[in-house]
């Protein structure tokens, strides 16, 4: 009894262990990482969730006079700074700390099918920006031959009446489209007409030799029925297209002036009186 109680506790346990693992970390469930940002209009969640390949991932990029280096995470904390989407870190300050100019709590997205406009928006005045607000742009752009891109910095705007604008641009192939099949219907059925006869030739190959033991030629699949398949072809070609019936007609023959031996009045003539 007791065997059977500790069997039951030991199942019991490795069920509970599965289902933990499925339901917390397991690969089999999958999270939204985008779900991290707090966008304005719930409509944008759709917009935003084509660049979930890109989610919680650092992209950086200099500034064209290289004072600053800005640091870019969609729906993640840039640099490891809680709540930041983009940061931007001083070049000539080592010890400066890095400058919010754009948080993921208050994001919009906007776009295509093919580009995506994500809106970064910091309410504080920060070291480089006089305004009470900054906005940090990242264009991204559809580009089938590069995974990511380094962030490339457009513009620093900070003379704005609002807020100050930083704009930038990265290229990625997650937000490209998929590819539509480029295979006619014609091509199709080929390709599964061609797998068919694949299957039926070497299945019907392994069954003639290993279950039937045929030799030669006569390993090939239903041997008898393709020797016939030409004689049936011609066959059927010939009572189908030819006109002319099998059976002769009989045709006119003419009388003759002369009897024949087998005339039955010749074989008479003895019987007449002379």
């Amino acid at each position: 009894m007791k065997m059977v109680n500790s069997y039951t506790r030991g199942s019991l346990l490795m069920w509970a262990l599965a289902l933990w693992v499925i339901l917390d970390g397991g690969p089999v469930c999958a999270t939204n990482s985008t779900q991290s940002c707090k966008l304005r209009f719930d409509s944008d969640r759709k917009v935003l969730s084509q660049l979930e390949p890109l989610a919680h991932q650092n992209f950086s990029g200099q500034s064209n006079n290289e004072n600053y280096t800005y640091v870019f995470q969609l729906c993640g904390d840039a640099g490891g700074i809680p709540g930041a989407g983009v940061i931007q870190i001083d070049n000539k300050k080592k010890d400066a700390k890095p400058t919010v100019i754009g948080t993921y709590n208050l994001t919009q997205a906007i776009g295509e099918s093919n580009w995506v406009v994500l809106t970064y928006t910091y309410n504080y005045k920060h070291g480089s920006c006089s305004k009470d607000a900054s906005q940090a742009q990242i264009m991204i752009f559809c580009n089938r031959e590069v995974d990511e891109s380094p962030l490339h910095v457009i513009q620093e705007n900070s003379e704005r009446d609002n807020h100050c604008l930083y704009l930038f641009r990265l290229d990625s192939s997650a937000v490209c489209p998929a590819l539509q099949s480029k295979l006619s219907a014609g091509s199709i059925i080929l390709i599964i007409g061609f797998c068919l006869l694949t299957v039926y030739l070497v299945g019907g190959f392994l069954y003639q030799r290993m279950i039937v033991g045929a030799k030669g030629m006569e390993q090939f699949p239903n041997y008898a029925f393709w020797v016939e398949v030409g004689n049936l072809a011609a066959d059927g070609c010939d009572f189908v297209c030819r006109s002319r019936t099998r059976e002769e007609v009989p045709t006119y023959r003419g009388v003759s002036s002369e009897p024949s031996e087998d005339d039955p009045e010749e074989r008479d003539d003895h019987l007449l009186p002379m």
